[in-house]
């Protein structure tokens, strides 16, 4: 140690001869004693950090031992305790027979209180769905009919597990639901008028097919699912299974032959070319209804029908070749061949091009709607423009994969070519939508709904994109389209994303303005109407699809945070003494706890700490009641978030109102030198967050060649 001594004086006694060399630099010794007084203080600020950190950690340490030999202590009691209940209660599972009987019969009570509106409301909803069926509204129909059936069936079962054998009360239910049949009946007329005229009807309104298609498909699935129930537990509705997609088939064949039956006008006593007319006649109707069942009936029904080239029509065994086509000749030449294909490719590309604009313009139109748009099975918004635009591809590709792969290949791509051309069409209206709103944010009253539906048309775009290159495609090679069409799509998405959360900021612009106020100080409700406002949006924002529902789920926690650190870092108060600043960090501590709450609940149980524990961090530093030790607070605050800046700083002992300049210039001149590098590995929250200039001292700008990075 004596040693160290002396090395440590013979050193000092260099460095000051260094320093004293020349009688000029007699002049500086009292600057020189100052800057190596501020020095030595800076080193033992930093040892008694060091320190302090270790001892803190060892204390924390000792509590969390102590605290787990008490939590085991209470374990082994628990499981005592748990083991003697258990032997008292072996004799008592006998007595559960009732309480089994009671959970039936709760099932049975919560049945009807979830169908409790649908249940006073049946004579209304009847009405209702009569007057839709007879506006031909037929979706909306069936979707009450729908409620009517699902609140029937579900008493009906309920009753039917608690006793099986009170018919008296199953009569009761079907009584008062017997309306419900006589509209199943009628829905189903209005059916299969609309399938004994489908070839008028597909020229004329192709939605009104493609809508009882759409009915028929729900039934089939209900029918499935109630089939399943059936064998499980041995209750079936009354009335299933409907079995409409058989009758739809009948209907289509009765059609069918009412159709060529119905060419005949003459007969053989009245002339005796009768047969020859009437096989021309039909030959015409034939020809002409195929052509009309090819180029618009198929694109009403979905692709796993595979009806048009079934054994039933043009694939049965008596209209096959009886020679090995294979063997023969090619009807046209090969250069002939060319031509046509690539006449076919030039007038394929005009068509799709106008029916894509075409597809988005009718979309456009739906988004201006007052109703909600239509919800997938999973209960999230879309509108038909995925189903519509893959619907166009999918027939064009159908007919090129009867030509050969090759052409097949080539089809496939300029489809995704003007795909992606579509797509940033789709992308340019999306941001016009938005524009259209800002200007008056009453309209129109459903933006929120279809701004959630076009994001999920671009995952639905996505899957549909996919699903075609798997099937029409012999090469699994990503290409270039394929990169810009993804790329597009998540941006739409994103977009989209982000117009919705600046809709939400809008309406929480007030609120966030007054935070860190005096009002605010004095008990402002601005951070409670934010969490509400955020949630009730968030209701909404649940209709959004997987992944971006919870991408956006956290860029709204983030920005929450970010807003709220901003107004701290806008000087909008400065604490006036020690219980000032104890409350206004006792309400941060609260509000960030709030936040918590609340993002935990919206993220389904994401960690959500470290930027709400950022709005914590800062209180702390105001929290502080010995201004000595606040360059520990501001360093600990540092280690935890180090893309904090040096005027960051500077505005938080701004508002904290008690640090002296002296006191400002040490902490920051320590902290320059003993900061850790900020390596971008944790989600920054700083980073981007500015301070207005007007908090920024003269002292800073001495310091700018020290910025923190």
């Amino acid at each position: 140690m004596e040693e160290t001594n002396r090395e440590a004086e013979a050193t000092a006694v260099q460095r000051v001869a260094g320093m004293l060399q020349r009688s000029d630099q007699l002049d500086k010794v009292e600057q020189y004693r100052r800057r190596e007084a501020r020095k030595k203080a800076s080193v033992e600020a930093r040892l008694k950090a060091a320190i302090q950190s270790q001892l803190d950690g060892v204390r924390t340490g000792l509590t969390q031992l102590h605290n787990a030999l008490v939590d085991v202590k209470d374990i082994q009691g628990s499981l005592a305790d748990v083991s003697k209940d258990w032997r008292q209660s072996i004799n008592t599972i006998e007595s559960l027979k009732d309480v089994k009987d009671a959970v039936v019969q709760h099932s049975q009570l919560a049945s009807a209180v979830e169908n409790l509106k649908n249940i006073f409301s049946v004579p209304e909803i009847v009405e209702e769905t009569k007057h839709l069926i007879e506006q031909a509204e037929l979706l909306k129909a069936h979707r009450k009919l729908m409620d009517l059936e699902f609140s029937r069936d579900d008493l009906m079962y309920e009753q039917y597990r608690m006793d099986s054998k009170n018919t008296s009360d199953m009569s009761l239910i079907r009584i008062y639901f017997e309306d419900v049949q006589s509209l199943s009946d009628e829905l189903a007329k209005q059916l299969w008028m609309v399938l004994q005229r489908s070839m008028g009807t597909v020229r004329r309104d192709p939605t009104m097919l493609v809508s009882v298609v759409r009915i028929i498909e729900r039934e089939e699935k209900i029918d499935r699912r109630m089939t399943d129930r059936n064998k499980q537990t041995g209750f079936i509705p009354p009335g299933r299974p409907k079995q409409w997609k058989e009758n739809m088939f009948k209907v289509l064949e009765s059609t069918v032959s009412t159709r060529i039956e119905g060419t005949q006008s003459e007969t053989r006593e009245s002339d005796k070319m009768w047969l020859v007319r009437l096989l021309e006649l039909t030959r015409k109707y034939v020809l002409d209804d195929l052509i009309v069942v090819q180029n618009l009936m198929t694109q009403c029904f979905p692709p796993h029908y595979n009806t048009f080239h079934s054994e039933e029509m043009m694939g049965h065994p008596d209209l096959r070749s009886e020679c090995d086509v294979n063997h023969l000749e090619p009807l046209l030449p090969q250069d002939v061949v060319d031509e046509l294909l690539s006449k076919y490719v030039q007038t394929f590309t005009s068509n799709i091009t106008g029916w894509l604009r075409k597809a988005l313009e009718t979309d456009k139109k739906d988004w201006q709607k007052d109703t909600e748009p239509e919800a997938d099975q999973d209960g999230y918004y879309q509108t038909t423009l995925p189903a519509i635009v893959f619907q166009m591809f999918e027939q064009n590709l159908q007919v090129a994969a009867q030509i050969n792969e090759g052409f097949k290949e080539q089809v496939l791509k300029l489809c995704l070519k003007q795909m992606n051309t579509f797509l940033i069409r789709y992308k340019e209206e999306a941001i016009a939508y938005k524009e259209d709103h800002l200007r008056d944010r009453q309209l129109p009253q459903c933006y929120i709904q279809y701004m959630i539906a076009i994001i999920n048309n671009c995952q639905t775009f996505k899957e549909s994109i996919n699903s075609l290159k798997r099937k029409y495609s012999q090469s699994s090679e990503p290409t270039a389209s394929d990169a810009n069409i993804e790329k597009t799509l998540n941006e739409v998405a994103k977009e989209g994303c982000q117009f919705l959360l600046d809709e939400v900021f809008l309406d929480l612009e007030l609120h966030l303005n007054e935070l860190l106020t005096r009002k605010w100080l004095l008990g402002s409700h601005a951070v409670d109407t934010i969490c509400v406002t955020v949630e009730d949006y968030f209701n909404d924002f649940n209709k959004i699809k997987k992944p971006f529902n919870l991408e956006m789920s956290g860029e709204a926690h983030r920005r929450v945070v970010v807003e709220y650190i901003k107004a701290v870092m806008q000087k909008r108060i400065t604490f006036r003494n020690a219980e000032e600043r104890r409350e206004g960090a006792d309400r941060m501590m609260k509000e960030a706890e709030q936040f918590k709450f609340l993002f935990r609940k919206l993220t389904a149980g994401e960690d959500t700490d470290r930027l709400c524990d950022s709005i914590a961090a800062i209180a702390e530093v105001f929290k502080l009641t010995d201004p000595t030790l606040l360059y520990l607070e501001v360093s600990t605050l540092v280690s935890k978030y180090p893309d904090i800046r040096e005027e960051h700083i500077v505005a938080l002992l701004a508002v904290r109102g008690d640090a002296t300049r002296d006191m400002r210039q040490t902490i920051i001149e320590t902290l320059s030198q003993s900061k850790p590098a900020y390596m971008g590995i944790m989600q920054p929250i700083f980073k981007d967050i500015t301070v207005p200039s007007m908090t920024m001292t003269s002292m800073t700008s001495m310091a700018t060649a020290k910025l923190l990075k």
